[in-house]
């Protein structure tokens, strides 16, 4: 299965050792740390992985994938007092090395007029 998903935790830290340091024009809003955080867990988990700017895709079976998910979501909760988890899962049993495949099809069905 592939998973695509992306955390964003909102509120002050429920991790009371990590502070915010925010430099003059920062934006308040960003969640870097935390998104680093997450895909650490996911770089780490040693499973087939792609991250974009708005969503990790992670690829294995159904337990790896989801404890990996779990994991992340936990890492980026420190860095709220709530957060949001959006998932997507393209559920194929059977199937492997998909992250790379649908994208080799997709690319070749475009032909050489990209």
């Amino acid at each position: 299965m592939i998973v695509a998903f992306s955390v964003q935790p909102t509120g002050e830290p429920s991790d009371p050792t990590l502070r915010r340091a925010l430099q003059e024009g920062s934006d308040s809003a960003s969640v870097h740390d935390a998104v680093a955080a997450a895909v650490r867990i996911v770089r780490d988990s040693g499973l087939p992985h792609r991250t974009s700017s708005m969503f990790t895709e992670i690829e294995g079976e159904w337990d790896e994938v989801m404890d990996v998910v779990r994991r992340a979501t936990d890492a980026a909760g420190r860095y709220g007092s709530r957060v949001s988890l959006v998932l997507k899962a393209d559920i194929r049993p059977g199937r492997t090395g998909e992250l790379d495949g649908k994208i080799e099809r997709m690319e070749r069905a475009l032909g050489p007029h990209r």
